[in-house]
């Protein structure tokens, strides 16, 4: 594969078209099924490993590198497996038509080490905005998960104001850990989930500290 920019800028032109949404009914062999999306799945590497875990739920990627998303599905392909799909799209732009498209609402969403986008006039590049969370403040239903991560404090603090600000949506301490190691303030200290991003063991394996935080849809 050729090589895949680190950060893509969403708010380029050729990122302005809003995906079309696939036929549900083709792309899961079992639609019904609860639905975890990842947003910016990078590799997939999280949702294959969660794919194979939880071979009762579907799961779905978002990414915005379309060589990405190759790499993702040809993985799929040879893992056989038939509850897993990406695919290349601006989350931003993208999620409002797909989740008006499925079949149920999303039982869980996570957003993990996203393009921190450091300098301040960048930071409208962010995946996490507003409209991002009252979209999925309108489709997704009372009880759904939230999963937040980063290795970047500052991002995961401007993660979590965003959906604080949105009533809809509740922090959840539950069930109660301390704050992992080098942290100070309300983190999370374990993963809940069967797998990790690549991103997420790098991290650790480093014995730097992950930002994790919970939102449940009220």
């Amino acid at each position: 594969m050729s090589r895949v920019r680190q950060h893509v800028n969403p708010l380029n032109i050729r990122y302005a078209t809003p995906v079309t949404p696939p036929c549900w009914a083709d792309v899961f062999a079992q639609p019904a099924q609860p639905l975890h999306i990842d947003i910016g799945c990078a590799k997939g590497y999280f949702i294959s490993d969660m794919a194979q875990s939880c071979p009762d739920w579907n799961f779905l990627g978002l990414e915005i590198r379309a060589p990405l998303v190759e790499q993702c599905l040809k993985h799929r392909d040879q893992l056989g497996l038939h509850n897993l799909h990406m695919l290349f799209c601006n989350a931003n732009n993208s999620l409002r038509p797909l989740l008006a498209s499925l079949p149920h609402p999303p039982q869980r969403v996570s957003i993990q080490f996203p393009d921190p986008w450091f300098k301040k006039r960048h930071q409208k590049r962010r995946v996490v905005q507003p409209q991002l969370v009252a979209d999925l403040a309108e489709y997704m239903l009372p009880g759904a998960w939230i999963w937040l991560q980063s290795d970047v404090q500052a991002v995961a603090e401007d993660m979590v104001e965003v959906f604080a600000a949105n009533s809809s949506f509740r922090r959840s301490f539950e069930p109660p850990h301390p704050a992992p190691v080098g942290t100070t303030g309300p983190w999370l200290a374990n993963n809940p989930l069967p797998a990790q991003t690549d991103r997420e063991r790098v991290t650790l394996g480093q014995g730097k500290p992950v930002y994790r935080a919970l939102f449940i849809k009220a």
